[in-house]
């Protein structure tokens, strides 16, 4: 017989509510035709309290499975939108935290792609949600070593493969938000189209005593996130310090800055940025959009969050800002 959960069950669908998460995506869900409902058959039922689902190497075999596809649309796109030859890209970086394998994404993205051969590799691994960030910052050490390189990034996450069965609070929400996705970019010097922008400066400010509040553990079951409800009292408190010091360097205020591309994480998040800030009520439009349409995708989320701003006209400078596990805050500049 089947494990049956009680009150647990009946209060996730006011859970869900709270997230604002209205649509994502899951390379786990199957429907054949539009009007059939959509199933999977990746996670069985729980037949105990104890049973916590597929095992760490089902999921990650999944990952290695249906990554590669994501990862290839994005790229494609990005090539032709920045009217780049893949032949003429330099090195490619791959950023994720959901699944790993070698060789991986990065050589079956050259194979793929049509990259040559000689093009040179980079993997940003388990850095969480800012981590298009932390590939911006590794694209342009690459592009300040070789002037002519062509860089082409590719974010890409299958969270759902690490759904966590029970009903621990923190995980039962991380269920609640994330998703899967890919987005990809091409960074370059040579060749600029004068309506993209350029990445100027970046930044990290690592909270004290905050190791606990945000992690990304390995576990038997799958990778799992731990989200304590203290994270958005700490962005709230300490970020504003940190930013107005940063931006000062940079010679800008927080009035200055025209779109901010911060990870909606969730709402509370959201609003703490808000808050601390001292935002007006539009200035996270985008986010909630995205996390609206689209769910948190971990890395890829902040460059969908920048389409959208390009798409739109927004004025620069464009902050990009985004929470990981440490509490770690990494923000870039693009103007």
């Amino acid at each position: 017989m089947l494990y049956q959960p009680g009150k647990e069950a009946r209060a996730l669908p006011a859970l869900y509510r709270m997230t604002s998460v209205q649509s994502r995506g899951s390379v786990l869900l199957l429907a054949d035709t539009e009007d059939e409902a959509i199933s999977q058959d990746f996670y069985a039922d729980a037949e105990c309290p104890n049973d916590r689902g597929p095992s760490t190497k089902c999921r990650t075999d999944r990952f290695a499975i249906e990554a590669m596809p994501l990862a290839s649309r994005a790229c494609r796109e990005a090539l032709v939108d920045a009217k780049t030859a893949p032949e003429t890209i330099t090195h490619i970086v791959v950023v994720t935290c959901t699944g790993f394998y070698s060789p991986g994404l990065d050589v079956e993205l050259i194979e793929d792609l049509g990259l040559s051969a000689e093009t040179q590799r980079v993997q940003v691994g388990f850095m969480g949600c800012h981590a298009a960030i932390n590939g911006f910052r590794v694209a342009r050490g690459l592009i300040a070593a070789e002037p002519a390189a062509k860089v082409l990034m590719v974010c890409v996450e299958i969270c759902t493969v690490h759904y966590q069965y029970g009903w621990d609070p923190d995980r039962v929400v991380s269920n609640a938000i994330f998703a899967d996705g890919a987005a990809a970019v091409v960074l370059s010097d040579v060749d600029v189209d004068e309506n993209y922008p350029a990445i100027t400066a970046t930044g990290s400010y690592l909270v004290a005593d905050s190791k606990d509040a945000m992690t990304w553990r390995i576990g038997n079951n799958g990778f799992a996130m731990t989200l304590s409800a203290e994270v958005p009292g700490l962005i709230e408190a300490k970020l504003r310090g940190y930013i107005t010091g940063w931006l000062a360097k940079n010679g800008l205020t927080i009035n200055d800055i025209g779109g901010w591309a911060a990870h909606p994480g969730g709402p509370r998040i959201l609003r703490a940025v808000e808050d601390s800030l001292e935002l007006p009520p539009t200035a996270l439009a985008a986010s909630r959009a995205v996390l609206s349409e689209h769910g948190n995708m971990s890395s890829a989320t902040m460059l969908f969050i920048l389409r959208r701003f390009l798409d739109s006209g927004v004025d620069r400078p464009w902050l990009m800002l985004g929470f990981g596990p440490g509490l770690e805050i990494e923000v870039a500049l693009l103007q």
